[in-house]
């Protein structure tokens, strides 16, 4: 796998395109390799330009000094349901042996499961933690209880029909209740959507073409409510939530769960196929053995292979226009050189805005096309979704401590600030162990900035086959001192008495929010059509040719899959390309 792309970091005054693509995350770098593998344009006349001096925009793969094996500071991985993502990194189903795959690209990747516990066919772990209100649980705690006929008590004070249920049970229950509270949906799908003999096991069989369908219509029917009848599409999740199973109960989900991000009050249509789909009990996940970023290198690689091809990095867009001389081209970009602080100008016929929210609102806002007194649906629709603050803190360890209490890999959950911790992986020569030490996000953001603020930075330790040089290039990326030593109270606390836990010998930080990126991930706002809103976006206005898309407006936000998905919409609707040959006709891409 060549992580070795080349990047251009220099200037050509005056560069004459048909395509400039902004942004040099999954979504750009797909939209560039598409249009030029299709021959619909030589790869001259399709380049990249983006801020950054390295690819992938929010993945970022890191291996820490002493170890063989990767970790990850962004998106780390993928559904095998993800069809776009799962074909480009482990190939398509040959015509003529089922059991052979094809690769698309030239890369070669190795697909990994992603384990997010240790028990077989992904069901909730014996090993792993829960730690709430200061009581520890092992996260089979409610199922063990149900077998035995129990309902497992906790500090939360839940509403009699509500305990014993874990939290994705309770999640479950929640939309099983409201989609069956509208007539409609229940006559529509109720073979799709159905309760156990058990009364804690609900199966949701929704396709995302059924979920298409539901999510515009779906009305609140819970006559003693001051939601009922009101559209669930303008409720906020947690308005919905506090309604169903009271605030105890929504504290509990908010905690249990994991992310209070999937409990904020954003758009509680959306958050239905999210949490059943994406974030339910036996779920099954993938990565990549080579780094999750290998996913955009490889997209990238294949699109440098074209003679012409050029990604120029370090260059920042400040603004676009039409008001040139070069009658050839439409649209007149502005760009910055970082390295030599100079502007030059690069002429083309489109633009896509590869770019999540925050990327958006820092270009000119007073051009043409985002002038608020010429366009103000853009302005609301760039607004019409939440940017999710995150941030992650890897931390490596000279042993794996984490196996005196018999935890291989997973993750553990609790509502102290760290809110998870995954066990990364061990090098095999070394014993060198890696932890993601906090998967931070909203509001225990303010709790981490205060400490991450600070001026004195984690001091790195020697360890096997990690000399104290090699640590110090890594000077820039540690976290404070005061931020380890919080995180490690924390880690100690979660982990109990029984396991000694040794102090780090190097960190690496990554706060999202940072610009130009202004989050990891985004969520819809409540009260927005969402289709109409994506189908927009892809191109907001009619006689302009300029598209934005990406992740953040997309119906699978926080995922690759999501930004590959409005990309490919994009390419087939506005430049004219046939549907890869590599993605089976059946598979739905959203509105």
């Amino acid at each position: 796998m060549n992580k070795n792309t080349p990047l251009n970091s220099g200037m050509k005054p005056d560069l004459k395109i048909e395509t400039a693509i902004i942004g040099a995350g999954t979504s750009g770098l797909y939209t560039a390799y598409r249009l030029v593998t299709d021959k619909k344009y030589a790869a001259d006349q399709v380049q990249i330009f983006d801020m950054s001096n390295k690819l992938g925009g929010r993945l970022e793969s890191v291996i820490m000094p002493g170890m063989d094996f990767w970790g990850e500071l962004g998106g780390m991985r993928y559904l095998t349901s993800q069809q776009i993502v799962t074909t480009l990194i482990e190939g398509y189903e040959s015509p003529k042996n089922p059991k052979k795959r094809i690769p698309v690209l030239r890369d070669k990747m190795t697909p990994v499961p992603f384990p997010m516990g240790d028990e077989p066919g992904g069901g909730p772990s014996s090993k792993l933690l829960m730690y709430l209100r200061k009581e520890r649980f092992k996260q089979n705690a409610w199922n063990a209880a149900q077998k035995k006929d129990e309902k497992l008590g906790t500090r939360y004070y839940l509403n009699e029909n509500d305990l014993g249920f874990s939290s994705d049970q309770l999640f479950n229950k929640i939309i099983y209740d409201v989609l069956m509270a509208d007539p409609w949906v229940a006559k529509t799908y109720k073979k799709k959507i159905k309760k156990g003999k058990n009364i804690y096991d609900y199966t949701f069989e929704l396709t995302s073409e059924d979920w298409d369908q539901i999510k515009p219509r779906l009305v609140y029917n819970f006559p003693k409510s001051p939601y009922d009848k009101r559209k669930v599409n303008d409720l906020g999740f947690w308005n919905l939530i506090k309604d169903q199973v009271s605030q105890e109960g929504y504290e509990f989900l908010a905690n249990a769960g994991g992310y209070y991000s999937n409990t904020i009050n954003w758009n509680s249509a959306e958050a239905f196929p999210y949490m059943v789909g994406d974030f339910s009990a036996g779920t099954i996940y993938k990565t990549i053995e080579e780094g999750y970023d290998s996913i955009a290198y490889a997209v990238a690689n294949s699109y440098m292979e074209h003679e012409g091809a050029c990604i120029w990095s370090e260059n920042k867009l400040i603004t676009f226009s039409k008001e040139h001389s070069v009658k050839t081209h439409k649209y007149q970009l502005t760009f910055l050189n970082l390295k030599t602080n100079s502007k030059w100008h690069v002429y083309a016929n489109s633009i896509v805005l590869a770019m999540p929210r925050k990327s958006l609102e820092l270009l000119d806002q007073n051009n043409f096309f985002f002038d608020v007194n010429e366009n103000s649906v853009l302005n609301q629709n760039i607004r019409s979704v939440i940017m999710e603050p995150a941030f992650k803190i890897l931390m490596g360890f000279t042993y794996p401590w984490w196996k005196e209490l018999g935890i291989e890999a997973g993750h553990s959950i609790t509502d102290l600030p760290m809110r998870q911790c995954y066990y990364f992986g061990t090098d095999k020569k070394t014993k060198n162990s890696m932890l993601l030490g906090s998967y931070g996000d909203m509001e225990t953001e303010t709790f981490w900035k205060a400490l991450s603020d600070d001026k004195i930075l984690f001091e790195v330790k020697a360890a096997k086959s990690a000399s104290l040089k090699e640590l110090h290039e890594l000077n820039d990326v540690q976290a404070t001192k005061l931020m380890v030593g919080e995180l490690m109270n924390q880690l100690r606390e979660l982990h109990g008495k029984d396991v000694t836990i040794p102090e780090p010998y190097v960190t690496y930080f990554k706060d999202w929010t940072d610009e130009p990126f202004g989050a990891g991930y985004h969520a819809w706002k409540a009260g927005y059509s969402v289709g109409d809103v994506m189908k927009y976006m892809r191109k907001p206005k009619k006689d302009e040719q300029i598209h934005i898309c990406g992740e953040a407006y997309s119906d699978q936000q926080g995922w690759v899959e999501g930004a590959f998905c409005e990309a490919e919409k994009m390419l087939q609707d506005y430049y004219g390309l046939d549907r890869p040959f590599w993605l089976p006709e059946n598979y739905y891409l959203g509105w």
